[in-house]
Order: C-alpha cells, then structure tokens, then sequence
C-alpha cells in the first residue's frame, strides 16, 4: 500500500470509530460484562431520601419563571426536603422580582452580570443540602426526576448523576428540530452504555446532580460547565451514572441559524475543556474512564472533524488514480462521500425554503454538528467566545 492509501484507511478508521466504532464497541462490552454476571445495579437502602437543592443559574428567564417554579414545585418528592435556590446574577428584565412573589423560592441577585458559572460559583456557598440538583430555567422536569436521581445517589461510589435531556418534536420539525432530537436519542443510547460499562462522560447541563461536598470551584471562564463540574467529581475517583428516567424537556433550535449558534459555543467549550482537563487523558491513571472520555468526547471535538476534512482530497487523488468514472472501490467511496455532502447542502437549499424532507436532516444535521468545530476552535484561539449566557433562540 501507498503512503496515501494508509493515511485513507487509518483517517477512515478513525472517522468511522468516532461515530459508529466506539457505539459498537461498546454494545459489545456491555453484552460481555452481562454475560459474565458482572453487572449488578447497586440497590441500597431503599428508604434513602436525602434532603435536595434545586439550583437554577438563570439570566433575564421572565417567560419561563411561572412555568418553572409550578413544575418544580410539583415534582414526586417530599416539598420539605427540596429547597429551591434561583441565581439570577446580571438580570435585568425583572426575573429576580418575579421570583420573590413565590412561597418557598430562596433567590440570590447580584446586579453585575459575570456569567453563569460565577453564578454558580457564588450560589454554591449557600447550598446545605448534600445532594445539590442542576436544571435550567427553561426546561420541564418530569416527575419523578428527583426520585430518579435520588435513588442511584444509594451507591456510596456514584458522585453525579446525569438525566436526560429530551427534545418536544412535531410532525412538522424542521432540520435543527428532526436532528437534535436523533441525535440526542443516539446521545442516550451511548451514555446508557456508558453508565453500565463504568461512567458517564459528562452530565448534560439540563439536567444533574452531584454530591455537594464533592462541588470544586470552576474557572470563571469556563465555557462548558456541566461537563467541567461532572468530570471533576468522576476524576475524584467517582463515576457520573445516567438515568433516563429522569429528564428535562425543551423545545428544538428556533432554526439551524439558532442551532449552529448553539454548538459554535459548545465547540468552543469543548475545546477549552480537552485542555483543561488534560490529565484525563492519562489512560494509566484514569483507566475505563479515559477510554470512555477519550472515544466518546475527545475525538469528537479535536482530531476527527478534521480527518472529514482531509478525506476528501486523499479521497480524490486515489480515485482519480484508479480511474474516477471507473467506479472502483476509492471511486465509490469518493462519489458516496459527494452524495452525503450534496444531501447535507440539499437539504440546506430545502430548509431555507420552508420544504420538510426529513431524509435529508440526517446528513445535514451531520454536517452543523461538525462545523461548528472549526468556527468553535476559531473562536476559542481568539478569545471571541464570551463566558456569558449566549442562549439559542428556541421554537415556540
């Protein structure tokens, strides 16, 4: 084999193990662990029902404040052992007054607005509860989320819990709705795996709790803080677990406009975070949880968006030596990746103009989901990616 047949094969490799590989994989791992009676959920005391904060960091959230606070107060667990702790730190559209209309809601105000991890940081010192509980203000809870959370708390060696974030669809989802929502199904699939083989690699900010003792003060110019806080309690010798069965809900992206925005500034953080928690990398010292981290995580967001893009020209230099119209193997493989990348920029022609073909929102969802690395890393190498809120416009 050519130098460039090899650098073809291994930048595939790699591509295909980001995304399909690593999910295999691991269905096989977990099925092996169950084959060998390796996996026993840890029950515990099944009276365990330990005093909660729900801890809401919110800025200018006015629209959602009602909603949030009757949904909160009507979840499936005893109202005297759930504080409710809103910071709504730089403010200023009259969320802070609106809260204090409510029996029961502790709220902490500082007028500067300075980020939502500095709000965090800060609302931090007044929690006394040992289990603190993380949701945004503009998501619904289920019911039994804190029941959920709560119960695999049990287990001495669970530090965090990650719940589900789930997306409101519709018939008539446009691409950012249809393809968040796939994608978050498949983001589901992994951390379930992920759980049952060893821990999962981060907590979605929508939804997680931690063992507050445990909470270590966060850079206050951290991008991504739910999988910054989360990583740390795992790299504490814990393990982050998922549970489904406890979940937020929200609306999809107003538009991709709104969703590209999104993950430009998640991108950003992703990249911030590889560096900053560089040690877990260190598969000798971390162990499964570097595996996990690195396969599921660390790929995504670094080396293998790029290895998309270097594919294409390797791609194309060996078909045309094959013969391009020939239809070899290298041939195939070029003109498939020309189909994908014209379904994506078909489907971007289609979006613009209203039309709903949801075949297309697939490889168009694919297509947002790994831009936004390079526009993100740009971002982050110039230092244009504020720490302040920078919330997507969401559907009605």
């Amino acid at each position: 084999m050519t130098l460039l047949e090899i650098l073809f094969w291994l930048f595939l490799f790699i591509v295909f193990y980001t995304y399909v590989g690593y999910c295999i994989l691991l269905y096989f791992l977990v099925k092996v662990r169950r084959l060998l009676g390796l996996h026993h959920p840890y029950e515990g005391n099944a009276d365990y029902e330990p005093e909660v904060t729900l801890f809401v960091a919110a800025y200018n959230e006015k629209d959602y404040v009602d909603a949030k606070v009757r949904n909160s107060k009507s979840l499936n667990y005893p109202q005297e052992k759930v504080s409710h702790m809103w910071v709504t730190d730089g403010s200023d559209d009259g969320t802070p007054d609106m809260l204090q209309q409510y029996e029961g809601v502790e709220v902490h105000h500082n007028p500067a607005r300075n980020g939502k991890i500095a709000a965090m940081n800060r609302g931090m010192q007044f929690v006394k509860t040992p289990i603190v509980i993380f949701s945004d203000a503009n998501t619904d809870l289920g019911e039994d989320s804190i029941q959920e959370i709560v119960r695999l708390f049990r287990n001495p060696k669970v530090g965090c819990v990650s719940g589900e974030k789930r997306i409101r669809s519709r018939d008539a989802d446009a691409a950012a709705g249809a393809g968040e929502g796939i994608y978050w199904k498949y983001e589901s699939t992994l951390k379930k795996w992920d759980a049952e083989l060893y821990s999962v690699v981060g907590a979605a900010g929508e939804l997680f709790a931690i063992r507050t003792a445990l909470w270590q003060e966060v850079e206050k110019d951290t991008l991504l803080d739910d999988f910054i806080i989360s990583l740390r309690v795992a790299m504490q010798g814990y393990t982050i677990q998922y549970n489904p069965n406890a979940y937020a809900i929200e609306t999809a992206s107003a538009n991709v406009k709104e969703e590209l925005k999104r993950k430009v500034r998640i991108s950003a953080g992703g990249i911030q975070s590889v560096i900053r928690l560089w040690p877990l990398l260190n598969i000798f010292k971390y162990g499964r949880l570097s595996f996990q981290y690195i396969s599921h995580r660390v790929l995504r967001w670094t080396l293998t968006p790029l290895l998309l893009l270097l594919l294409i020209p390797i791609n194309l230099a060996l078909a045309l030596q094959e013969g391009l119209f020939d239809f070899g193997l290298y041939s195939l493989l070029f003109w498939g990746q020309v189909l994908f990348y014209a379904a994506a920029l078909l489907g971007w022609f289609l979006e613009n103009r209203k039309l709903k073909v949801k075949v297309l929102f697939v490889p168009y969802y694919f297509f947002i989901m790994n831009l936004p690395v390079f526009l993100g890393l740009r971002r982050y190498l110039k230092g244009q990616q504020s720490v302040n809120w920078e919330r997507a416009v969401r559907g009605a």
